[in-house]
């Protein structure tokens, strides 16, 4: 399945929002690198494996005890441009990527474009599975910019 839809990230009819830079949504997207509980319902733990200076390597684990299920990713990023996190299948995950890209042009205000690519197949008796999958994401991207937004203004950026 192949998913991909844009969000604004400052909207000129909630005046009572901060306007949020490019500097400083680089900054809330690299916290969900750092500090992936902040984002991710349900991680116990996040251990940074190997980094580099253009990939990061991470074991994400979820739930405790048999029910835990541990996720190897590869980050990847272009600093202020944009952001993939990538997994390979396992017997406990499908696999796939989510490549998240701060857009920003004379005729489009900063927004987040979030591309999801997955091994689930969208058609067929699974197609009301993947939509339910695609709005499980655009809530969770939704979420996500919602922490961001908290979190520079917590830290008064």
């Amino acid at each position: 399945m192949q998913f991909d839809h844009t969000l604004p990230v400052n909207n000129p009819d909630c005046p009572d929002l901060p306007i949020l830079t490019r500097r400083g949504l680089w900054h809330g997207l690299w916290q969900r690198v750092e500090h992936p509980e902040l984002f991710l319902p349900g991680l116990v733990s996040a251990e940074i494996i190997s980094r580099t200076p253009t990939l990061i390597t991470r074991r994400l684990t979820f739930g405790e005890g048999e029910n835990a299920a541990e996720i190897i990713d590869r980050v990847s990023f272009a600093e202020e441009a944009w952001i993939s996190f990538t997994t390979d299948p396992t017997p406990d995950h499908p696999g796939g990527s989510l490549t998240i890209t701060l857009e920003e042009n004379e005729t489009t205000p900063l927004s987040l474009n979030f591309a999801y690519r997955t091994t689930l197949d969208a058609s067929g008796e699974a197609a009301p599975y993947a939509a339910y999958i695609k709005a499980a994401y655009r809530d969770s991207d939704l979420e996500t910019l919602a922490v961001i937004r908290s979190l520079l203004l917590e830290a008064g950026m």
